[in-house]
């Protein structure tokens, strides 16, 4: 969820004292930087975020209720009522690293489902829950409790001066004005952390970059937004149009957007917090009463982390000062080193634990071939070309043509049957991961890529299904969640879901994400 903050509107000596403080934490940042002692561990992390949906397979707006039932601070609030967000631990990804991160989660969320049922929903990982209504975003309702949602809501409108504009043209076509960042809400990913030193940041961001168009076609799970059938993933449509501080005027003067694949490839992790600095006004400029430094001598900076948190990169570069040493009830907490990451921020939830994994090998493997072997795309290939690539697999999935150094303009499942997923393969070993465990993902993205049946194509040809079958709009979103929801349940991947028509046991009451026995 990002800190917490105490004011919701602040003065304007209060954002300029801001800007001051943002400038000299570069400064701090930038000197520990040069000498400063990182971690070196190469450690991989997750953060989940996760729909909240009732018996009628509407979104359950019961977070408060559901977070105090689970009771386990590993799960947090995040901007919609009807939403929480599970951060993982970060462990190794070599040997059965992988396998053990899907086991831990499927057990973390076995638990959390047992007890959020209690409190009225069952926990759906879904990029947009398909049956998300217009009246799930309006007024007060749908806005989690704290202060840090409240001055994000309001800064964003204060810096934007007028309503938000929702336009999207995909299949059908959905254009509203919003009162309100509502509409970020619906937006729930599965996040990816990599931990690098500091000479291989600039490598790893820049692959992270070039990859992106193709790692989300191959995980597109977010077809549709209020009803209408849009991009193959529309999450990204719409987070970046929900959260857009610029007026028209000022867009099409060319200023950045919140929301930013960016503009360049970059050397070092000093370059993207130069440019959040630079140019981005602070939308949160909140003053911390902390220690400035760790006890192992690392700035912590709590001003950069907040403002950097509030600039939405897809690839988001991340310093963390590290913790000291600290006695807790349970004992004695251990000191974490400081360290910075990748924080890859592309992929939509689900569908099962097994997909989002693969996904996760993807990513890591593919940006381990990329950095260390030959090939360094971004040195042969413009960036802009990367973001072409990026929005056309946002809209079209895996029918999205792109273009790759030394295979030209080539449809995607092509480049990944050919190239990426051998590539990705031979990162993974490089990595060491178990063999067992390689041939476990990579038999699920090979599957997928080559019957072309990614998340976001199951729900769109199901509805296409129940609505041949009859059945109206409305009543056919609420058939395809409780499917959806069966389907996650068998832990089977998104590619060998079935998919049928009105005349295969339509039920609307769906089931639980998890088996309870």
């Amino acid at each position: 969820m990002g800190a917490e903050v105490e004011s919701a509107t602040y003065t304007r000596s209060e954002r300029t004292r801001y800007r001051e403080r943002l400038e000299s934490s570069l400064d701090e940042l930038k000197e520990y930087l040069a000498d400063g002692e990182l971690s070196d561990t190469g450690r991989i992390g997750l953060e989940l975020e996760l729909n909240l949906v009732g018996d009628d397979q509407l979104a359950a707006p019961v977070n408060e209720q559901v977070l105090a039932a689970i009771d386990d601070p590993a799960f947090q609030t995040e901007l919609g009522r009807f939403t929480i967000e599970l951060n993982h631990p970060a462990l190794t990804i070599r040997g059965t690293g992988l396998t053990e991160l899907e086991a831990s989660l499927r057990a973390q969320l076995e638990r959390a489902e047992e007890r959020a049922v209690r409190a009225g929903a069952s926990i759906l990982p879904v990029g947009i829950l398909p049956t998300l209504r217009g009246e799930d975003l309006s007024g007060e309702g749908w806005i989690s409790e704290g202060n840090r949602y409240a001055a994000l809501n309001t800064a964003v409108l204060e810096s934007r001066g007028e309503e938000i504009l929702i336009d999207i043209d995909g299949p059908e076509h959905l254009a509203y004005y919003a009162q309100d960042i509502a509409a970020e809400s619906a937006c729930t990913s599965m996040q990816l952390h990599l931990e690098v030193t500091r000479e291989r940041f600039g490598p790893v961001w820049n692959a992270s970059q070039a990859m992106a168009g193709p790692q989300l076609a191959l995980a597109a799970n977010s077809p549709l937004f209020l009803g209408s059938l849009l991009w193959d993933e529309s999450r990204i449509a719409v987070f970046q149009q929900a959260i857009d501080t610029r007026s028209p005027e000022l867009a099409r003067q060319g200023v950045r957007p919140r929301v930013w694949f960016g503009e360049r490839w970059v050397d070092g992790i000093e370059d993207l917090f130069e440019e959040n600095v630079a140019f981005f006004p602070s939308l949160l400029p909140e003053a911390f009463d902390v220690p400035r430094q760790t006890a192992a001598g690392a700035p912590t900076l709590p001003e950069l982390m907040l403002h950097n948190g509030t600039v939405y990169r897809w690839n988001r570069p991340i310093f963390d000062p590290g913790k000291d040493a600290e006695s807790t009830p349970s004992g004695e907490s251990a000191a974490r080193p400081a360290n910075i990451r990748v924080e890859n921020r592309i992929l939509p939830a689900g569908p099962t634990f097994t997909d989002m994994i693969a996904n996760a090998a993807f990513y890591f493997g593919l940006v381990r071939h990329l950095v260390d072997g030959d090939e360094r795309p971004w040195e042969r290939m413009a960036f802009s070309t990367a973001q072409e690539s990026f929005y056309a697999c946002a809209q079209d999935g895996l029918r999205a043509e792109v273009y790759w150094p030394g295979f030209g303009q080539i449809p995607v499942t092509e480049l990944l049957d050919r190239h990426l997923l051998p590539s990705a393969r031979r990162g993974l070993e490089m990595l060491e991961v178990d063999p067992a465990v390689i041939d476990r993902y990579m038999d699920v993205l090979t599957g997928r890529t080559r019957n072309g049946q990614t998340g976001a194509v199951w729900i769109s040809r199901t509805l296409k299904a129940l609505e041949e079958g009859g059945m109206p709009r409305a009543e056919a979103l609420a058939e395809l969640v409780a499917r959806y929801r069966r389907n996650v349940a068998t832990h089977e991947p998104v590619h060998t879901w079935p998919v049928e028509g009105v005349n295969s046991g339509s039920v609307h009451h769906g089931g639980a994400l998890l088996p309870r026995g």
